[in-house]
């Protein structure tokens, strides 16, 4: 019979105070299993749960060796003590106690050290493989988020059996919405229903992010403390992060207690390294799903998150479609007329649509030029004045976008056009003042459907004492003013490549007219001076007319003496390439397009891409030369990235384990489409997503997918072993 603890768990947490519940340092286990705390290299018991010795049927258990609690426990773990144990526990099928019975043990290193070893009541294995087979099909094959997650749920409930399934996604804020949902036909519908971040505090979001799946199997059940408490080997609260049984926050399972739900089993979905979100599954009964079931879902989970990778590179692909074709809209807007600011805004869809935007500004050179629903010039003017000074704060974070879903919370001054512009993204097109490229979203008076009140996170009793999580979860309308839809990262990313263009198309141009108005010279030198992006700007002899102090920090040189643009061959990688496509530059008027790498001695090489024009005069007169460069040190990144992802999925595919041939070719078979669902998402991310977040974006789906691949060789591993 479990008994109380002595000491309070959760790190003294009390409701009031749960975002600092330690919910990892739980210091007792859910009571279908026990847990043993082992000190190595001798394998002897330190702490155990208190049902250990009843459930092993021994007198005792801590201060024993495992050899001596029965059946071939200790030797079934000895194998596998030189794995990976402190990344992810190992699952077997083993004997232990008096007499000796089957048993699923899973064993893992805690973070403080030592062992821990899980035992609870082995269950008749199922053949999972071709179901899951079936089901990498069903997703990959999702050609939209929406139909992925209908998709993933139904799969969900066939699989574990539970009454509900949802499809849980977080916001920027943290708060929940459910997306997908699979259910029994009598139970109230919780699709489209959100839940406030407070829901779910920052300390379980990073525990789903490392222990993928949590099973709790009766909401109601008595948690079996762990005996002593404090962990011998080092004076502290054992690290039960990755535990199987680890207790439940009482808070947590009050909350489910709240909700009627008799038990849970939750898969994390982690995509670009970030909690996307959850899969939830709810019954309304006690209910245990054995270890396969569970390594299913898991793997089930890690798959749906690579398809979200790829759908979401995928949509970002698009934009950027229609962002190339609006940039050579404005190439050749300037080959043709001298200007650009007309093209950007001829088919103002171009503009607008890859960024899901009602209107848009640009405010350059003094002038203001719109299209869409947009705020009057007046009021533009003013945004323009609100950035510079935003710009100018000593806090001010670095160059890059402002953006907002709520100006008049950042502002309350701009709260006359929130109907227009309440969504803003603004994006600074040089180092002067007053000139933005500005994107638009009106005011959205929306209702959101939260399950239950989000104020009324806590409930106080008549006690003082008597705290509790909210008791209703009836649907509660809640109307939003002031926010515009939010903007996605794929809309982000399109503002940057936008804005990029905009501004390097306009400081090519001013460029160009610094070598043809030598009267406007000091102005324009000016701003190609203070621009961000590198720029030498040459006579017609090659004498360097101006080189600005991004290109200086390039050469990692202060006030460089490069008189002449031969005389950059010095700090090439490769300077007799150089050397000739400078000549072609300057005496076939050819424009130079390639790539070169600088060095600077002790310096890391840089490579660059170059964009050298001659600036040609009627008749063809040569005036000078403009060569402006664009740092490639993020593409080359994303490139190795892609070779080095490809690499390693090509060596996942083989197992560790000593599969026998029919498990060998059941795993082989799952492999394949797990493989093949990762390299699509890879390709997707190549083509899609930006070149500073593609590293880290394909070793999100490399890690999502050696997981995957782990746990299917270690379930097929498991079955095989089971039915010996």
């Amino acid at each position: 019979m479990p008994v109380p603890l002595t000491t309070p768990a959760f790190g003294h947490a009390t409701l009031a105070n749960c975002e600092r519940e330690q919910i990892h340092l739980a210091g007792s286990i859910q009571p279908h299993g026990i847990l043993l705390a082992v000190k190595e290299p001798d394998n002897v018991v330190i702490q155990a749960s208190i049902n250990a010795a009843e459930f092993l049927n021994v007198s005792s258990v801590v201060g024993r060796p495992l050899r001596d609690l029965g059946g071939d426990l200790a030797l079934q773990i000895l194998p596998h003590l030189n794995g990976p144990l402190h990344l992810a526990p190992m699952t077997l099928r083993c004997t232990a106690g008096s007499p000796p019975r089957r048993v699923d043990c899973t064993v893992h290193r805690p973070s403080n050290g030592g062992l821990i070893v899980e035992l609870e009541p082995a269950t008749k294995t199922t053949n999972v493989a071709p179901a899951l087979d079936g089901a990498f099909h069903r997703i990959t094959s999702s050609s939209s988020l929406i139909g992925l997650c209908d998709e993933t749920a139904t799969i969900f409930r066939e699989i574990t059996g539970y009454d509900r399934v949802m499809v849980y996604r977080f916001d920027e804020e943290g708060h929940g919405e459910v997306l997908s949902e699979r259910r029994r036909p009598d139970l109230e519908a919780f699709l489209g229903n959100r839940y406030p971040a407070s829901d779910i505090p920052q300390i379980a979001r990073r525990l789903y992010e490392r222990n993928r799946v949590r099973l709790l199997v009766d909401v109601n059940y008595s948690p079996v403390p762990l005996q002593p408490r404090i962990s011998p080997l080092n004076g502290r609260d054992l690290d039960m992060s990755l535990s199987c049984l680890r207790s439940m926050s009482p808070i947590h399972q009050k909350y489910l207690q709240n909700m009627g739900v008799g038990a849970t089993l939750v898969c994390s979905l982690m995509v670009s390294g970030r909690l996307w979100g959850l899969i939830a599954c709810h019954h309304y009964e006690p209910r245990f799903v054995p270890f396969d079931i569970r390594a299913a879902g898991e793997a089930l989970a890690e798959t749906c998150a690579i398809r979200i990778a790829a759908l979401e590179s995928f949509a970002q692909s698009q934009s950027e479609l229609v962002v190339r074709r609006l940039e050579q809209r404005l190439v050749e807007a300037v080959s043709r007329d001298g200007e650009w600011q007309a093209a950007l805004f001829d088919g103002s869809q171009s503009l607008l649509q890859p960024l899901g935007a009602s209107g848009a500004a640009l405010l350059f050179e003094g002038q203001v030029m719109t299209a869409g629903d947009v705020p009057s010039t007046q009021r533009i003017r003013d945004l323009a004045s609100w950035l510079d000074r935003r710009r100018k704060a000593p806090d001010a974070p670095a160059q890059g976008l402002t953006v907002t879903a709520s100006l008049t919370l950042d502002e309350p001054s701009f709260a006359d056009i929130r109907s227009i512009a309440s969504g803003l993204i603004a994006a600074p097109l040089s180092a002067s003042e007053g000139e933005y490229l500005l994107w638009f979203r009106p005011e959205q008076v929306r209702t959101v459907t939260w399950g239950g009140d989000p104020l009324k996170a806590v409930i106080i009793g008549d006690d003082p004492s008597d705290l509790s999580p909210r008791r209703s979860f009836a649907q509660w309308h809640q109307l939003v003013e002031g926010k515009s839809e939010p903007w996605s990262p794929a809309e982000l990313a399109s503002a940057r490549l936008v804005s990029e263009t905009v501004a390097d198309v306009a400081l090519q141009l001013r460029s160009v007219r610094m070598v043809i108005a030598q009267d406007q010279l000091a102005t324009i030198s000016a701003q190609v001076l203070r621009s961000e992006q590198p720029v030498i700007i040459a006579d017609v002899e090659g004498r360097i007319l101006l080189m600005n102090e991004a290109f200086e920090q390039q050469l990692r040189a202060s006030h460089p003496h490069i008189p002449h643009l031969r005389d950059l061959s010095s700090y090439c990688t490769a300077p007799a390439e150089f050397r000739a496509n400078l000549d072609d530059l300057m005496r076939n008027k050819r424009s130079w397009r390639g790539e070169l790498t600088l060095t600077g001695g002790a310096s890391p090489q840089r490579p660059l891409m170059v964009r050298a024009d001659p600036v040609i005069a009627p008749h063809d007169r040569v005036l000078g030369f403009v060569l402006i460069f664009s740092d490639l040190t993020e593409r080359k990144t994303a490139e190795a990235a892609r070779a080095r992802f490809q690499e390693e999925i090509d060596g996942a595919r083989r197992p560790s384990l000593r599969l026998d041939q029919s498990a060998s070719l059941i795993y082989k078979e799952l492999a394949a489409s797990t493989v093949e669902n990762a390299q699509l998402a890879a390709l997707e991310v190549t083509h899609g997503a930006e070149a500073g977040s593609m590293p880290e974006m394909l070793e999100s789906i490399r890690n999502s997918t050696a997981r995957t691949l782990g746990i299917l060789e270690h379930l097929v591993w498991y079955r095989s072993q089971s039915e010996e």
